[in-house]
């Protein structure tokens, strides 16, 4: 399981500036809401979502294609004092690929800077080293249902803290023996939270779960809260 390499440098609009900008740093942002985190150790918390525009990956599973293009170009500090104004702590940036974006590394000091808690969701495939120490890191490890296992950054697991998560979404029985050797063989449970969810109509919920017991597997079964409350909604 060698590194991959990483997606070649966002540049231009994805750097985080855009011709005419004025002084500050700017993102390309698909939206921001507020609802209740739906994955996570943080399940159920009432949460704004920044949700950053582009990703260089194509999960076959990804339910957020909508964040690919578009988007409108906005400074941070005005992010920041919209994030401020919806009156919750906790904060998730998310994609997409946040990380595609250079200025998310600002938008996610200045978001800690303001006391708020801050949680960052990132595909696996970019270098989260640089990351505030401050955010807790959510990382996904793409398994080989994904389509994009090649894409692993690996040695994103060396720099992750107890604060962190690293997250396996699984499409179906190879892929959770797939996820069980990659927990041993490097072994994650000991590092941070380990977290297995199962594909949106691909795994039932209930044969993960089953798997999971049969082998007293130390990880955390999750499911997406947001979609047994609203479906698979924008926004929510």
């Amino acid at each position: 399981m060698d590194d991959a390499a990483p997606a070649p440098a966002a540049k231009g609009r994805e750097a985080g500036r855009h011709p005419g900008d004025g002084p500050g740093p700017r993102l390309r942002i698909t939206e921001i809401f507020l609802s209740l985190q739906g994955e996570s150790t943080r399940a159920g918390l009432p949460t704004v979502f920044v949700r950053l525009t582009g990703c260089p990956l194509r999960c076959g599973y990804c339910d957020t294609a909508y964040a690919f293009h578009g988007g409108q170009w906005r400074d941070v500090a005005a992010l920041v004092e919209e994030v401020i104004a919806l009156g919750v702590r906790h904060v998730c940036v998310t994609g997409g690929e946040p990380l595609a974006q250079r200025a998310c590394l600002e938008l996610l000091t200045a978001l800690c800077d303001r006391d708020l808690s801050v949680s960052l969701e990132t595909s696996g495939a970019m270098d989260v080293s640089a990351v505030d120490p401050r955010v807790s890191r959510i990382v996904d490890i793409k398994t080989p249902g994904s389509g994009e296992v090649e894409r692993n950054l690996w040695r994103n697991i060396e720099v992750l803290e107890s604060k962190d998560e690293i997250k396996f979404v699984l499409c179906g029985r190879d892929d959770y023996e797939w996820a069980r050797a990659v927990i041993a063989e490097r072994d994650l449970s000991s590092r941070c939270t380990v977290l297995m969810s199962p594909s949106h109509g691909q795994l039932e919920p209930t044969q993960l779960a089953d798997w999971i017991v049969a082998d007293r597997l130390a990880v955390r079964f999750q499911m997406q809260l947001h979609k047994s409350l609203w479906g698979n909604v924008a926004g929510r």
